[in-house]
């Protein structure tokens, strides 16, 4: 494995090239052509990508926005072009000997809510095998029994909830007029009198208690818990772990090894995982004995039971290959054309509101593309100590963008890293002009500042 250059500038020069402006920031960068489908070729992009503006908009983002490191990788009509790692998976400490683990195209991140257009792929699976109808009530599926607090009655409407709805965000849960049960473990598990955390089947009995925030399919409101219930359902009707029937019937077929089920604690972390860098490094008090203060990012929530939720740590190289074999003219695909096309469908709300530029699917984000039958597609997610995007564009280009930090991209700005880089991405790819076809990953030397790095 080639050794990778770290570039140290000096912090406080704020003249002359790039590079020199930033702090103690190091790239690898992987040129190279690999198909994301286990086919034959692809047509080769309009233009060959030199990735030059990408690669000194991230570095810049880096180190303006003060975040460890991020990865990156960008595909084109199901051929990765570009995947590069920027800043550090592990910061420079006594641990690592002072000199930090520079973040790699293999670089393993917390996805947060880009597990969510997983699970949809999972329940469209099912619906396409005929194992499932998007209009199944829930509570037929899934029979778990309320859990009822003092004179509390059952709220009927949970019969009510359908299988679309819970992948729409329309079931009726709103975490801003109630709670976010799953990050409620402590006091879920004190309700049942059982040591925390919570087990996933207590959660939904505890909240199955609880009176919905609005009637089903009336409106959209972001709701983590339903898509804990779609993990359910998936294990309810496929017999098999969530974690288990998505590795075997989505990972697996598409040769992805790089999605793997994440853990609490950073005594577990998994090999090539990064460290999470929260904003202002506070503690919190652990769900898991013996409910001591930890670091924020590990142990203050169950991650093993967001699952389903945002469980999953990924590459942004295999996230890019995942979302590809979404294209309609990918090879290996996971998921027929027609189920994929229903995914990414408008759904219909009770409560009409006012025609917006996008809209929740189920699972995915939508922009439709004005005057074209087509859309960008994209999900982001946020976790302590991690931020990140996946879109997948109308033009064949995808891309996924990791963060192992979450501070805000500044006090005026309080936006996420991932909403923050949203924009700059577009343009940083629309700008992505390359020398003459022979010469675009032949001689990675063209990349005067950077040591090319593939592993």
């Amino acid at each position: 494995m080639p050794v990778p250059r770290v570039v140290f500038p000096h912090p406080k020069n704020k003249t002359g090239d790039l590079m020199s402006k930033r702090i103690m920031m190091c790239s690898f960068v992987v040129l190279f052509f690999i198909s994301v489908s286990q086919s034959a070729e692809v047509a080769l992009p309009k233009k060959n990508f030199n990735p030059q503006a990408l690669e000194e908009m991230m570095l810049g983002f880096i180190a303006e926005n003060n975040l460890p490191g991020a990865s990156v990788a960008v595909a084109y009509q199901g051929k990765v072009v570009f995947a590069a790692g920027f800043g550090y998976s592990e910061l420079p400490s006594e641990k690592n000997g002072n000199r930090g683990v520079p973040a790699a195209p293999s670089s393993l991140y917390r996805i947060a809510s880009i597990s969510k257009p997983i699970t949809s792929i999972a329940i469209m699976q099912l619906v396409e095998k005929k194992k499932l109808n998007l209009t199944d009530k829930v509570t037929d599926i899934i029979k778990f029994d309320p859990f009822l607090e003092g004179d509390a009655k059952p709220d009927l409407r949970w019969k009510e909830i359908t299988i679309a709805q819970l992948l729409s965000h329309t079931g009726g849960f709103d975490r801003a007029k109630s709670f976010d049960a799953m990050f409620k473990s402590v006091q879920i598990a004190k309700a049942f009198n059982k040591p925390a955390p919570a087990s996933k089947e207590d959660v939904i009995r505890y909240m199955m208690g609880k009176k919905l925030d609005f009637n089903p399919g009336e409106r959209f409101a972001y709701s983590n818990l339903g898509f804990c219930l779609l993990g359910r359902i998936i294990e309810k009707v496929s017999n098999q772990t969530y974690n288990d029937y998505v590795a075997e019937n989505i990972f697996k077929p598409l040769g992805i090894n790089e999605i793997k089920p994440g853990k609490s604690l950073a005594s577990n972390r998994h090999p090539n995982e990064v460290v999470y860098y929260p904003p202002n490094p506070s503690k919190g008090n652990s769900v898991f004995p013996p409910y001591e203060p930890v670091d924020i990012a590990y142990g203050t929530h169950d991650h093993e039971s967001l699952d389903a939720v945002g469980g999953w740590i990924a590459s942004a190289r295999s996230l890019v290959q995942l979302a590809s074999s979404l294209d309609d003219d990918a090879l290996t695909r996971v998921l027929g054309k027609e189920a994929t096309k229903v995914m990414f469908s408008n759904p219909k709300l009770l409560k009409e509101e006012k025609p917006s530029p996008t809209f929740y699917a189920l699972g995915w984000n939508v922009r439709p593309v004005e005057n074209t039958s087509k859309a960008n597609t994209w999900h982001n997610g946020a976790l302590s100590g991690t931020s990140t995007l996946l879109v997948r564009r109308h033009d064949g280009y995808t891309w996924a963008v990791l963060f192992n930090g979450s501070k805000p991209s500044g006090k005026d700005k309080p936006t996420s890293p991932s909403g923050a880089i949203d924009p700059l991405m577009h343009k940083a790819v629309d700008s992505a002009e390359a020398p003459a076809k022979d010469e675009t990953f032949s001689k990675p030397s063209r990349l005067k500042r950077l040591r090319p790095f593939k592993d």
